[in-house]
């Protein structure tokens, strides 16, 4: 009975030897546990977390000074607005004049664009050519083939022309596009602001090929017209100087010797 105790106790030791040489043959490693921080006891957590290699980021410390300096910029800008047209001192009284201009007025595009290809030899903005479609015909004509179905005497503000098929709408002559979309009163429609400051608008038609601020070449093509029942005509206005007139007269005074 003893020997077999003794044979028992022996391998008990046996094992918590072979138990103790392989602890020490493992790696230590120091556990740390992780202890909540003073926010997130409190049911939030910090909103910039502890980051060296964020913060070290110089790339994110510019954009952040660049966002900070614009809504200083803007700032700025709105303030002094707001004190040009609050005060009434006669040495503020062109600058509110100028900033008045600025904020309501359609910037001269078309002007600045003549400009910089005089000087450049080049368009700001250019069509790809295969969208460049143009007609041949004299330089300056009723922008789509039709018979006049209204004149600017009936309609106040521009005339009425009636393709007796699908047609082709094109621009009067240079310029950049300012407006190309749905209008309220004449559906899609195209308006283009010349180098002399007048705009033409070429309205009810059923496709658009232009963009908004796109440089358009004289009698390139703008769209199309498809008359139907709900619709026959499209309309075609000239305005200079905020007065429309007429366009048949300035095609013709145009197109004369």
């Amino acid at each position: 009975m003893d020997k077999g105790v003794k044979q028992v106790r022996k391998s008990i030791a046996q094992r918590k030897n072979q138990r103790f040489l392989n602890t020490k043959e493992l790696p230590r490693q120091n556990l740390h546990p992780n202890l909540p921080q003073e926010e997130e006891k409190h049911g939030y957590f910090p909103a910039f977390p502890d980051d060296t290699g964020q913060s070290n980021d110089p790339n994110r410390g510019r954009l952040i000074s660049g966002m900070m300096l614009k809504g200083v910029l803007s700032v700025i800008l709105f303030f002094g607005a707001a004190f040009l047209f609050q005060t009434n001192a006669e040495i503020f009284r062109k600058p509110a004049e100028l900033a008045t201009t600025a904020l309501t007025k359609e910037f001269p595009f078309a002007r600045v664009n003549q400009w910089y290809q005089e000087t450049f030899g080049s368009p700001l903005a250019f069509a790809p050519k295969d969208k460049q479609k143009t007609r041949h015909d004299q330089a300056l004509a009723l922008p789509v083939n039709g018979k006049l179905a209204e004149s600017f005497q009936a309609n106040g503000s521009g005339i009425m022309i009636a393709p007796q098929d699908t047609a082709d709408v094109f621009v009067l002559r240079d310029g950049v596009v300012i407006f190309a979309g749905n209008d309220r009163e004449t559906d899609k429609t195209v308006v283009v602001q010349h180098a002399d400051g007048s705009t033409s608008t070429y309205g009810y038609l059923d496709s658009i090929n232009v963009h908004l601020y796109q440089y358009v070449e004289g009698n390139q093509r703008l769209g199309e017209f498809v008359p139907d029942e709900a619709n026959k005509t499209v309309f075609f206005a000239i305005e200079k100087d905020n007065k429309y007139v007429d366009p048949v007269q300035v095609i013709k005074v145009d197109d004369g010797p």
